[in-house]
């Protein structure tokens, strides 16, 4: 009853926005009135209290590169049931290293990495795994678990073709090493030839965060009574197990829940001064913030159980499609691992454990990079993800070229 009783609130809730839509065009009179621009400001945050489970736009610029600017398209290289590969393709000459982002399935869509993508086209012909939100997916397209993402990723890298590189975000860390693996052990020939893995749990069992304590706090027995819901029967994924994407928003917005109650009291203030260039800014990292996707149930409880209660990975027990997974089969594929020193989602040393786990790879194909003085956004995005941790990244992959 969990997603229903969600559903039947939004819909009344959206009453609500739809009267303040209304209000908000009978006031446009009195625009010039602070009272007035300060009622309308409360309305607007009315209208904008909602969650959206279609995917944003990555709305990406051109890229400009040797002084010229070059438009960026979107395109579908490959589309299956839970999720497509997409490709931004740019008409230039100069070939450039091929680039897969792993996108984490977490509760948003792949959007959310829109500014390391930005960042990474300049130099790179750039790939993405654009995850299916789970309540639009068909129950009669099966499972959709670890392993089934680990398969992605490798049939994603065979479409490529060889000489690619992965960079993964935080949650597929694990899968993209994993795959990385399995791939290298079976001499494939798309195996890639650097991994870059940002902030992932590699070992969870490093310095637990809040993050951490949360998964290892219940019995998985307790998160399947609890926050795992069916899709409602108006949605194509009707009676599908999911873990909803707005009970992921929730959790995430209680870890910081004063910081989102400024944020909001400064957009009203924006509003009311008419100051639409800050509000802006706001407002953009808000509608990507509250656009959520649905996990299937046995993702979710498999990444609990795996991933963070019994660190499958870090202790040599982690299994795909029924075989062991041996990082020490991976020989060729340089790995650099991306840390902040501030991340209070993935803590210090949960992402570096993969240099121990990556046994046969020469110290000349490891390369660890902490940056101080970050959280886990800023790790892939922002100032110091493009000015300091990007040419890290940057000359990892060129270097493998």
């Amino acid at each position: 009853m969990l997603y229903q009783t969600y559903q039947l609130q939004d819909d009344l809730i959206g009453q609500l926005r739809y009267a303040s839509t209304w209000f908000r065009a009978m006031l446009r009179w009195g625009s010039g009135y602070e009272p007035i621009r300060r009622l309308d400001a409360t309305l607007e945050l009315i209208q904008r209290f909602r969650l959206t489970q279609v995917r944003p736009d990555f709305h990406v610029k051109p890229v400009l590169i040797s002084g010229r600017e070059y438009p960026v398209a979107e395109e579908v290289v490959l589309d299956l049931p839970f999720g497509k590969l997409l490709r931004f393709a740019k008409d230039i000459e100069i070939p450039q290293p091929k680039v897969l982002v792993l996108a984490p399935l977490s509760g948003h869509f792949a959007t959310l990495l829109a500014g390391t993508i930005q960042t990474l086209l300049r130099d790179h012909e750039v790939y993405v795994t654009d995850w299916a939100n789970a309540r639009d997916v068909p129950v009669d397209a099966g499972r959709f678990g670890v392993d089934e993402y680990m398969s992605y990723v490798i049939r994603f890298l065979e479409e490529i073709g060889g000489r690619a590189h992965i960079l993964a975000v935080c949650q597929p860390c694990v899968q993209g090493l994993a795959a990385v693996a399995v791939m290298s052990e079976n001499d494939h020939p798309s195996v890639p030839l650097s991994m870059t893995l940002m902030g992932g749990p590699i070992d969870a069992r490093e310095s637990p965060t809040t993050v951490n304590e949360l998964a290892m706090g219940k019995p998985l027995g307790w998160f399947k009574r609890n926050v795992i819901s069916s899709v409602p029967g108006r949605y194509k994924g009707a009676g599908r197990r999911v873990y909803p994407g707005f009970v992921q928003l929730t959790a995430f917005m209680m870890m910081n829940l004063d910081r989102h109650k400024e944020q909001h009291q400064r957009l009203h203030e924006y509003l009311a001064a008419g100051n639409a260039i800050e509000a802006e800014k706001i407002k953009s990292f808000y509608d990507e913030y509250f656009a959520v996707l649905d996990l299937t149930e046995e993702f979710y409880l498999e990444t609990i159980e795996r991933i963070f209660q019994r660190a499958e990975l870090a202790t040599g027990k982690f299994t795909y499609q029924g075989r062991p997974v041996n990082p020490g089969a991976i020989r060729k594929t340089a790995l650099l691992t991306v840390e902040g020193g501030r991340d209070d989602i993935c803590a210090l040393g949960q992402t570096s454990a993969a240099h121990e786990l990556c046994s046969s790879l020469r110290p000349h194909l490891k390369r660890h990079h902490l940056q101080a003085n970050v959280g886990h956004y800023g790790v892939f995005n922002g100032k110091r993800w493009e000015q300091e941790i990007y040419p890290v990244v940057r000359n990892h992959i060129l270097a493998m070229e």
